[in-house]
């Protein structure tokens, strides 16, 4: 009869793989070798971006309003927005084309479609994220260098 064992888990193999997770801003790696399979995850930390607000708050609470026609209340979940551009892929989000160089956008910037908004690297590659639609970016969800998830937003252009 022949015993079958499960094979050694080199602690150093394990320490390599963690350390590739946080030189890549990765969140999860996953590595399969014949029977062993070792898998690291970290949590993310969790980066909230909120707008900076158009007008001031009252001191005292108002009296409810009906809400006036043609005008959309604002969403508290920003992937919900008409206007969201989501991010198409994982990786880390870049509002300039290299270190120290103008942002791609600012909050009030005129987009047509097609143009670049930011950029995602994933996997050592720079993909560009076109405007989905000509507009003015309202909102910018991300900060530079920031790791992104799939479908998380990005910009938002109205």
């Amino acid at each position: 009869m022949m015993k079958t064992t499960k094979p050694a888990i080199d602690p150093a193999l394990v320490r390599e793989i963690a350390n590739l997770l946080s030189e890549s801003d990765l969140t999860e790696i996953e590595v399969q070798h014949e029977d062993l399979r070792i898998r690291v995850v970290r949590a993310a930390p969790t980066v909230y971006a909120a707008p900076a607000p158009a007008f001031a708050a009252p001191a005292a609470p108002a009296p409810l309003a009906a809400p006036v026609a043609g005008v959309a209340p604002a969403s508290a979940d920003p992937a919900k927005h008409p206007g969201v551009v989501p991010s198409p892929m994982v990786g880390t989000a870049y509002l300039s084309p290299e270190p120290g160089a103008r942002a791609f956008i600012d909050i009030g910037t005129v987009v047509k479609e097609g143009q670049t908004l930011l950029i995602v690297e994933a996997m050592k590659t720079m993909n560009a994220i076109p405007a989905p639609r000509a507009g003015t970016v309202t909102q910018i969800l991300v900060n530079n260098g920031q790791p992104v998830e799939y479908g998380e937003p990005l910009v938002i252009v109205e």
